[in-house]
């Protein structure tokens, strides 16, 4: 595909990546308001196919120390769980839920607007300005917290993570969700078929065919899966 749009946006100059309001005219420079496939209810600030958001998003932020923006990404786990909890919504309704690892947001979102209180968590900075506006596009509340929760006491009903066994901290998030789990929190996760998802701990509940992330090279279906930890 070629980098060249009518759309494409213009060349980002300095960017104040310490001012919310800086981040997130950063984020709204860089994505289109789109709908998700496997959740056509929900509008989003994601990266658009014509845009090489890779290039001049990555670059900037690597520059100031940050990581890559995956909160421009509904992710195939995220949007395959976001849709389970759209169609089971007395499941979470009323529920005091946990997005973790939240990317843009979308389960967080399909959540709050199957009536719960959720708190959606990350890392990254921008991924929590991110997830705020995307709240705020579809009409819902969500409580952003900024830092790393594995480990935390447990105190959610449930909770929702997408795509998270990815890299060498799964099995510590594996751990942690199993203690919480445990402790009788649902946990619910969105996974694509990644070699790290600890299937011995989790039970299948759904199945759906999931276009993967746009803007990257693995544009692809793939089968992704819903699971709960027993």
């Amino acid at each position: 595909m070629s980098d060249s749009f009518s759309d494409e946006p213009a060349a980002l100059g300095p960017i104040d990546h310490a001012n919310p309001a800086a981040r997130q005219a950063f984020i709204r420079s860089v994505t289109r308001i789109q709908s998700p496939p496997l959740a056509p209810e929900l509008r989003l600030y994601l990266a658009h196919p014509g845009f090489s958001i890779w290039r001049h998003s990555e670059e900037s932020l690597e520059a100031a120390g940050l990581p890559p923006p995956f909160w421009a990404f509904a992710w195939a786990g995220g949007q395959a769980l976001a849709r389970y909890v759209l169609d089971h919504p007395d499941l979470f309704h009323k529920r005091n839920i946990l997005d973790f690892a939240s990317g843009c947001g979308v389960t967080g979102i399909a959540a709050a607007r199957a009536g719960a209180r959720v708190t959606a968590s990350e890392l990254d900075a921008y991924a929590i300005d991110a997830i705020a506006l995307n709240a705020g596009l579809n009409g819902e509340d969500i409580e952003g917290r900024l830092g790393d929760l594995v480990g935390a006491p447990c105190e959610w009903d449930v909770i929702l993570a997408g795509d998270i066994f990815y890299d060498d901290t799964a099995g510590a998030i594996g751990g942690w969700l199993s203690d919480c789990a445990a402790q009788g929190c649902q946990v619910f996760i969105g996974d694509p078929g990644r070699a790290r998802l600890p299937r011995q701990r989790v039970e299948q509940l759904a199945q759906y065919e999931a276009r993967r992330s746009e803007g990257l090279q693995d544009q692809d279906i793939r089968r992704t899966r819903v699971w709960r930890y027993r």
